[in-house]
Formats: structure tokens, sequence, C-alpha cells
């Protein structure tokens, strides 16, 4: 698989679920500017890759901007440098020189045909970039796992819509509207996976590094989302998307069809999920049930048995 975010405090355990899990075959993270700006998010890869200890799998700087959009990151809930109270400090293993969109290209294009999966976990712009450059890739990629959009549940940016999608919303729907086979993992299920006192207690009290970190990440969350939006408990998006290719039994999903609105203001990355399409030809798949406890159960157990 390869990861493609913008870390990012609920990407970084996304990303040390991925490495802490043998039997993914973790080809490479690209990196793309989203929550904080693309130089921010490459480094804060290469910070988590490096308290993972898997200096083997490459980092790829990807995108800095959206397609046709000003950026616009997420730096209050993530903090001003992208990993919440962790120290930024510079890794000490480089990114890797070629970028994120020829290096998701030439992987999938030399690997066989859907035996790459790509989890897109910030703004879809490296992967539109990546399915104009070659559009054969849609045909190959298998699957492609988001983290991104909302129905039921509203917007977490606007009344709407999930800020991964906003921030690009335009790069959204012509991967959405390509034939990528996708499934999606929207605030309707990420907001039944919260880190709960006892949630985040029991990955402190593994006491390795990987697990230390992942839990000052979801503990960062807890407070600002204490702030901002007045909840206990917040909300963990991104690793969702690594527990599906782990567990998939954690979730429930349904056929459907999604559009994405980019001509108003008003309803900017607005998801149009519809239900109402034959599932034998549906070829994106939206995420309504989440087993909470199960895939924390996952990232304590993963990042439990790191040595």
């Amino acid at each position: 698989m390869i990861i493609d975010c913008d870390p990012g405090v609920d990407d970084a355990v996304g990303l040390l679920l991925a490495f802490a899990s043998p039997e993914l075959e973790l080809l490479a993270v690209t990196t793309v500017g989203g929550n904080v700006p693309v130089e921010k998010t490459t480094r804060n890869a290469r910070i988590i890759r490096q308290v993972a200890g898997r200096e083997d799998v490459p980092v790829f700087a990807g995108a800095a901007r959206p397609l046709r959009r000003e950026p616009a990151g997420a730096g209050e809930f993530h903090g001003a440098e992208g990993l919440g109270d962790l120290e930024a400090v510079e890794p000490d293993a480089p990114a890797t020189d070629g970028s994120a969109v020829e290096t998701i290209v030439r992987m999938v294009m030399e690997a066989e045909p859907k035996s790459v999966a790509l989890a897109v976990m910030g703004p879809m712009t490296n992967l539109a970039l990546a399915l104009r450059a070659e559009p054969r890739l849609a045909d190959l990629l298998g699957p492609v796992v988001v983290m991104g959009g909302a129905r039921s549940e509203g917007g977490n940016i606007t009344a709407s819509a999930e800020f991964n999608i906003w921030a690009d919303p335009d790069a959204a729907a012509e991967v959405f509207a390509s034939a990528c086979e996708m499934v999606v993992f929207g605030l309707d299920a990420t907001h039944q996976v919260r880190a709960t006192e006892d949630r985040i207690r029991a990955l402190e009290a593994i006491g390795n590094g990987p697990a230390l970190t992942a839990a000052a990440m979801v503990r960062f969350s807890q407070r600002i989302e204490r702030d901002i939006v007045g909840w206990e408990a917040a909300p963990l998006h991104d690793p969702c998307t690594v527990a599906w290719l782990l567990k998939p039994e954690l979730f429930r999903l349904r056929p459907c069809r999604i559009e994405v609105e980019t001509a108003s203001d008003l309803t900017r990355g607005h998801t149009a999920v519809e239900f109402r399409v034959d599932p034998a030809g549906a070829r994106h798949l939206w995420a309504v049930e989440a087993d909470g406890q199960g895939v924390f159960d996952l990232i304590t157990g993963r990042l439990g048995a790191v040595a």
C-alpha cells in the first residue's frame, strides 16, 4: 500500500498503525499540503517514521496547493506545526527525491493490477494529478481508501463539508468521477471512533515510543475538541482507513455514488452520497458504522507489539 497524507495528529496515528502492522507492505508515504503546509506535512511524516523506526519506507513530498483554490489549513485542530504538542524537530532521514505524483504512478504501474491500495488521509490533490498524468491508474489501483466527506453527521469545516474534501473539492470531484474503486470513511463513521479517557490511558500504559506518541496525539485532540467543539472525546478520523485494510469487519459499508459540490461557495466540498444505486455496479462504498472499541483495540494491540 501507499499512504497519502497531511500529518496532522490523526494522520500520525494512522501512520503509526500502518508502520506497526507487518502484514502491510508499505511501499511509500506521500505527503500533501492540507492540515499544515506541505513542507511541514513532509517533515511530520518523517518524524513519525523515525518514531516508528521505519526509515526503510520512503517519504515523497507532493502537492503544495489545491488544484484551483488557495491553500487553507487546519492548524487550530492540529497545532501550528501539525503534530499537537510534539516538538517539531528535524528528523535524521530526509525525504526521498522525486514527487509524490510520479511515485504513485510509477509504483502502481509497475505492480500487478489491483495489488496496490492507496490510503488517502488528506486532500485528494496528489491522486487527482496522478490520474491526470496516467488515466489507466483508475483501473489498476485497488482499492482507494479515503478519509473524507460527511452525510448524516454534517460537516466539520462548514455546515455540510468535511475538511479533507473542502480543502480541495475540485480534486475530490475528479477522483470520485473517475473509475477508481473507493471505500470512503466520512464523519458518519469516524465520529463513532472516539478517543475516550480509558482508551487514551490504554495507549499510555504501553509505554513505548510509538504508543506514547499516539497517546500524545489523541490527548491533544481531546483538549482541542473540548475547547472548540465541547466534546469530551475527540473523533479519530484518518486511522480508520488503515484499520479497514487490516480488519474490515470493524466497519459496515453501503454501496453508493458520491459526487462533490465545487461551484457553490456556501456548500463547497459537500459530498452528495446517493444510496439509490445498483449495488453490482457501484464503485463507491460509504462507511455507515464503525466499531470504535475495536479500532482502538487494534491500535493498542499493534503498537503494544512494537519491540
